[in-house]
């Protein structure tokens, strides 16, 4: 028995040349077997051929877990002793004939643990980055993918809200973030965010991937809060910006040059237009506005099953936008030393444009 995502990773391994690829934990693991198996020290590794039977590396333990993959795999197993991983990996190997071969692998995931097991099997095989033909099985989600994700911005902005009226002068960045990991999954989130809720204020603020500290929050502060929530294995990413108390007159003017750029990048999207304009139509609004330089980063990255994902929202990313496919809009303008404003949103793209799926206010409201 197959499943459509196994034939569509089959299908997608023939257009990309490739006579094999081998998948440890992670997302695509998840994604295809609907199983989630933990990266620990001990290797596992599914290895999916074009015209043969999978074949499931794993230790015995996990097999009440195998059990439940949709459709039919061959298991080798091993016990406790590490000593007796590699024979059980170079037999797995082996029996698929893969030795001279092309055999894909993700380099974001794979590990040197798990690769070097599979090479032991198949020495003479290469071993090509799979990364493109992974990412087309998961670039277009369909209504159950999108509805999980639509359900894990509703968490997440209700979370934030939540704790919004307990933020106040003096209170740190880090006791900030830990309240609102505590309401995220309050609010419904999965055990395991997708993230650690960025909370910077002031001159921390300015950089676009600060670490909650202990520095506590003064009025005349902007704060920026980037964060998300996970349902069914699907993530929101969000960002909004605040004023603690009456800001500079510089800040108001920034916070809506970002506003006016979030809409215009979210405008942007549609079938057909390649990623490159969604982030040259909020780049655009930025540069004519002449803060270009302080705008440091891409317009947007995917999201889905992980926080970043295909598609990239670059200048130079010619890829086309498609129905289903799922992607941040996040401008932001950042003065080292003095503070940073960003403003993220969830977006999908549908038949005729993109439907927005975060509405939590964009301005800069007052907080403290």
């Amino acid at each position: 028995m197959k499943t459509a995502r196994l034939e569509q990773l089959q299908t997608a391994l023939t257009q990309a040349g490739l006579d094999a690829v081998a998948i440890n934990p992670g997302p695509t693991l998840t994604y295809l077997t609907g199983v989630s198996f933990h990266l620990m020290e001990r290797p596992i590794v599914l290895l999916v051929l074009r015209d043969q039977e999978p074949v499931l590396v794993l230790p015995e333990f996990e097999m009440t877990k195998a059990a439940r993959i949709p459709f039919k795999v061959n298991a080798f197993t091993y016990g406790e002793n590490p000593a007796e991983w590699g024979g059980v990996f170079k037999k797995a190997v082996m029996s698929l004939g893969l030795d001279g071969k092309k055999i894909g692998v993700e380099p974001r995931q794979m590990r040197l643990l798990e690769f070097n097991h599979v090479r032991g099997g198949a020495p003479g095989a290469e071993f090509p980055d799979a990364t493109e033909a992974l990412a087309s099985l998961r670039l277009r989600k369909d209504e159950s993918e999108i509805g999980a994700m639509r359900h894990a911005v509703k968490v997440a902005q209700a979370a934030l809200e939540a704790i919004l009226p307990s933020i106040n002068v003096g209170a740190t960045e880090r006791e900030i973030a830990n309240a609102l990991s505590m309401e995220l999954l309050k609010n419904g989130s999965d055990a395991e965010l997708p993230f650690a809720p960025i909370v910077c204020a002031g001159p921390n603020s300015a950089d676009p991937h600060a670490t909650p500290s202990d520095r506590r929050i003064e009025r005349g502060d902007l704060l920026l809060v980037d964060w998300g929530a996970a349902t069914d294995g699907y993530i929101s990413d969000l960002t909004r910006t605040f004023a603690v108390g009456e800001v500079e007159a510089e800040w108001k003017k920034i916070a809506q040059i970002v506003f006016e750029a979030n809409r215009a990048g979210c405008a942007a999207g549609r079938p057909g237009v390649p990623c490159a304009s969604v982030d040259k139509a909020a780049r655009a609004v930025i540069e004519q506005a002449g803060y270009g330089q302080y705008f440091t980063h891409r317009t947007g990255h995917g999201i889905g099953m992980e926080g970043h994902e295909e598609p990239y929202m670059r200048g130079d990313n010619m890829r086309m936008l498609y129905p289903g496919m799922a992607y941040t809009v996040e401008p932001g303008i950042y003065l080292a030393g003095r503070g940073g404003v960003r403003i993220e949103d969830n977006v999908v793209v549908t038949k005729s444009g993109v439907e927005v799926l975060s509405d939590m206010p964009r301005e800069l409201r007052l907080v403290g």
